[in-house]
């Protein structure tokens, strides 16, 4: 029954990461795109928690928290990058 379950959930977060593309694919705005993203990353973690539930493995698990931290990181990147233009931050230069 379990099995069962977690097949359909499965099947729901990959039908999400569907639609999630797909708004990526066809969205004007670059905040509209890094939502997308972000969602993204968190149906990947969901979709690697439950392999790892399906299979009984602890690396996926392992695996789903390396995502988490990246995904983190570049979704503060890519909204940086919007608001600035630039990803760097300016330094103060005294001669």
């Amino acid at each position: 029954m379990i099995d069962i379950a977690l097949a359909f959930c499965m099947a729901c977060f990959t039908l999400a990461l569907l639609f999630n593309f797909i708004r990526i694919a066809r969205s004007q705005r670059a905040a509209d795109r890094i939502l997308a993203l972000d969602t993204m990353v968190t149906n990947s973690i969901a979709l690697l928690i439950l392999y790892g539930l399906f299979q009984d493995t602890p690396i996926s698990f392992e695996a789903s928290m390396l995502i988490a931290i990246v995904g983190s990181v570049s979704t503060g990147a890519y909204s940086r990058f919007v608001l600035r233009g630039d990803l760097l931050v300016p330094t103060l230069v005294h001669l």
